[in-house]
Order: structure tokens, then sequence, then C-alpha cells
């Protein structure tokens, strides 16, 4: 009987042993699970859009162990930032940048000129008329100097402009106050007082639909006459809010390639990848119809970030950098745009900030 006691009290040790190993080996195995940043670190660095909400919790666990780059989603905008001619806001941007310095990783300014969340104040006298060509040119250098000052020591490249050539074909900049007042000399101006605030900094044109071909040949006819200019513009940021229909990867790597042909930084700024690819809300008979309908969404969406990160590899010796427009489909700014309130789920992560099938494809080549 006593042998049996034993026995047993070895069986039940060596249980809770093996029970016990398997814990720590599950744990050990955790800690020791590569994240996006990891998975690229002989490619380029792997950011992501973020707010203050993101600084804690979970999310800045998932911040942390996939990414090495943050952007600023909205505080370091014009408006969020310098919302009244001698107010300067800097609460959200600062809490972003020490959290990122904090933690060793890079940090993206975003952005020093925008036709959107710019103040009305700065293109109006006290009467409410349109300011001189020479009073706004003088107010962008105070913001910009003032901006870029204050975090020369933390933001190694800047969104210097953003979005300022139109997507009609008629036309080829933007319709804006910047370019009714200045014309396109706002631009090279941004760029000078960038660079003159901190000559370290890389500084890039960044916009969207760049992989367009009549708006492509536009933001390349920009960028070739800066540099023939002598103004200084290290690259590109081609924002990636693409859909599961575009882009093509010919039509990618096309635009890779022609702006690389100039010497420029090519970055990828704002990645996210809608199931809806400009598709209005639709209403289904049945909620079977529907999950069905968003299960074929989700597969042409992995099958796109497949093509997309199998090209960026093959351009690594071009590209610069990674950027994923938000960190999860917890939060989204597609939940608000074109459609508000219709919930989309473009990003890598889902609503429990798990990895989604997609994920796999980027990440195992």
């Amino acid at each position: 009987m006593k042998y049996f006691f034993v026995k047993i009290s070895f069986v039940i040790i060596t249980i809770i042993g093996l029970f016990s190993f398997l814990s720590f080996k599950s744990h050990l195995s955790f800690k020791n699970d590569k994240g996006l940043k990891d998975y690229y670190k002989d490619y380029f660095p792997i950011g992501v859009a973020v707010n203050v909400r993101d600084l804690s919790g979970k999310e800045s666990q998932l911040v942390l162990k996939e990414f090495n780059s943050l952007t600023p989603e909205n505080d370091m905008k014009i408006g969020p930032i310098h919302p009244f001619p001698n107010l300067y806001n800097w609460t959200n941007a600062d809490s972003i940048v020490a959290f990122a310095e904090h933690h060793h990783l890079k940090i993206r300014g975003h952005n020093l000129c925008w036709y959107q969340q710019a103040p009305k104040w700065f293109f109006v006298d006290s009467h409410g008329k349109l300011v001189s060509k020479d009073t706004l040119l003088q107010r962008l250098k105070q913001h910009i100097s003032t901006v870029v000052g204050r975090y020369k020591q933390s933001v190694y490249a800047w969104d210097v402009v953003n979005e300022a050539i139109s997507d009609k074909d008629s036309a080829y900049l933007r319709d804006s106050k910047w370019s009714q007042i200045c014309g396109e000399d706002f631009i090279d101006s941004a760029f000078c007082y960038a660079h003159e605030a901190d000559p370290r900094a890389q500084l890039f044109y960044n916009d969207y639909n760049v992989v367009v071909p009549k708006k492509r040949e536009k933001i390349y006819r920009l960028l070739k006459n800066l540099i023939a200019k002598g103004i200084p513009v290290s690259g590109i940021g081609i924002q990636g809010h693409w859909s599961v229909n575009t882009p093509s990867q010919q039509e990618l790597q096309k635009t890779i390639q022609l702006f690389a042909s100039l010497g420029l930084k090519v970055q990828i700024t704002e990645l996210d990848i809608s199931l809806y690819g400009g598709r209005r809300k639709r209403i289904f008979p049945s909620a079977k119809e529907e999950d069905n309908y968003m299960d074929s969404l989700n597969v042409l969406q992995q099958a796109k970030y497949k093509m997309l990160f199998d090209v960026f590899r093959k351009y690594k010796k071009y590209i610069g950098g990674v950027t994923f427009w938000n960190l999860s489909d917890r939060y989204t700014w597609l939940n608000h745009y074109p459609l508000k309130g219709r919930r989309n789920y473009p990003l890598l992560f889902d609503t429990l900030l798990q990895r989604k099938a997609a994920y796999w494809d980027v990440v195992k080549w």
C-alpha cells in the first residue's frame, strides 16, 4: 500500500511538472513570438497611425509588439495643434512623442500644410477678408518653424505638404485657400521652411490616388520641378488608402519605379484595405447572405495584402517605411468615410485586437 501511494504521488508530481513545463514553454513561445516589425527588420520600418487612446491598455501592448514607428493620426495637423493665432495645443502630440521616445520607436510627423483641418484664421484678416500671399506665407513659416523646431530632436520625417494636387483631370493644383492665395509657391515655401527648422529631417510630399495614371503624372511633374528648383524634398508619401479592387500589381510597381527614378525616397504612409471598394451600403435578404458576402470580401482583402507586401519586399531598396492607418478594426476612419456609420474592417487586426488571416500572408513568404 505504501508503494502504491508513492507511485501515485510520483505520477501526480510528474503530471504537475509536465503542465508547468508546457505552461512555461507556452509563455516562452508567446514571449518570443515575433511582430510585424521583427519579420520586416531586414526590409523597412513598420509603422502605425495612433491617437492618445492607443498609448495605454491592450492597444499600447499591440503597438509595442507589432510596430517600430508611430505617426500621430491627427494631433500634429494645423487645426488640432494650432487652433488660434497665439495658441498651440501640445498636449496630445507631446504624449505621443514621449511614448515613442520611451519605447525607442521612430516618429513620422503628419502634417505641416493641408487644405483640410487648417483653421479659418490662417487665411483671413481681422475683417474676415482673405490675407495677402506674403501674410499667409509668413503665418505658414511661423507655424512650421514652431512645430518642427519643437520636435526636431524626435521626428525623423515630416509629411510637409499633403494632398495639393487635384483629382480633376483638367486641373493641376487642388482648388484650396492655399492655391487661391499663393499659387504653387506655398508648396516650395513649406519645404524650405521645414528644412530651415530641421535640416536633418526627411521631408515628404504626401498624397492619395498616386497610382491613378493621370494624377500620378501630375505628382511626378510637381516633384520633378521641386528637385529642379533645388527645393529640399526627400521623398514621396504614397497613401495606401486602397481597396479589395485596387491597385493592381502592375500599377503599384510602375508607381514605385517612377518616383524612385527621381532619386526620391518612397514610403507607404497610410495603408488600409477597404472591404467595399467604393460600394454603397447593401441590404441583404438574410444574415446568411450577408455573411457569405463578407467572407468573400475577406478573402479578397487577404489576397490584396499579400500582393502589396510581395511588391514592397521586391522594391525594398526604394521603400523607406510602411505605415498602417490605424491600429485595428476596433477603430478606423473608414467607419465614417465615405458612408458614416458603415463598419469597415480594413486592417490586419480585428475588433478584438487579434491577428486576422491576412496577417499571416504578410509575414510568411
